[in-house]
């Protein structure tokens, strides 16, 4: 059986996306832990990116295109809708989450409070300035998950799938609490969700 390999760093909140669709499909899988920018990544993603894929012949970059070729081709449960509807809302909830929650949670808060120059510390004022920019994305993602405990419908999808790493890296950091508080159904949602065995969940990022 040709083997599925997945080509990224276990901490990339898409790669464990991806690795968290695989794991709930119970496909086995191969994860070839290349950073952003490494040569094996940028032969496949033209911007250096992560997670890439190879199956055979077949070689993906992109967290969404990959995800829907796992979805449709191994056997299990589907995380993507087979109808018009559903599919096409797992693609907005996806598309919002790469949008607005993963660059203001990922990029302008978590990313730059843990990752900088030791000698100048992190950047108070970009991270400052996300805050009101992710509570907006919380109010957005609670009144979304109040409904029925999911972004889509009655049962887990990779639009939960997506954003799931992005808000469990914002529970992990020091004020990320802090911002999730006031959320009842979206923290409910996250302890639901990570709760899950497929859940990969590296240790907490640290400062420096």
């Amino acid at each position: 059986m040709t083997e599925l390999e997945i080509i990224g760093v276990g901490f990339s909140n898409y790669v464990r996306s991806v690795l968290m669709l695989c794991n709930e499909k119970s496909v086995a899988y191969k994860l070839n832990p290349a950073r952003p920018h490494s040569p094996e990544v940028s032969a496949i993603h033209p911007w250096g990116q992560v997670p890439c894929m190879r199956h055979g012949e077949v070689v993906l970059f992109e967290s969404q295109a990959i995800a829907t070729y796992i979805d449709k081709t191994f056997p299990g449960p589907k995380f993507i809708p087979d109808d018009a509807v559903g599919a096409a809302q797992v693609v907005q909830w996806v598309s919002f989450g790469n949008v607005k929650v993963d660059r203001w949670i990922m990029r302008e808060y978590v990313v730059p409070s843990v990752f900088f120059d030791s000698a100048n510390g992190p950047d108070t004022a970009k991270i400052n300035a996300a805050v009101p920019e992710i509570d907006k994305c919380l109010a957005v993602l609670d009144a979304a998950v109040a409904k029925t405990g999911f972004l889509v419908g009655l049962s887990m999808t990779f639009a939960d799938m997506n954003v799931l790493p992005m808000l469990t890296s914002l529970a992990q950091m020091p004020d990320g609490n802090g911002l999730l508080e006031r959320y009842t159904k979206l923290n409910a949602y996250i302890a639901k969700l990570s709760a899950r065995p497929g859940f990969p969940n590296p240790p907490p990022p640290t400062r420096g």
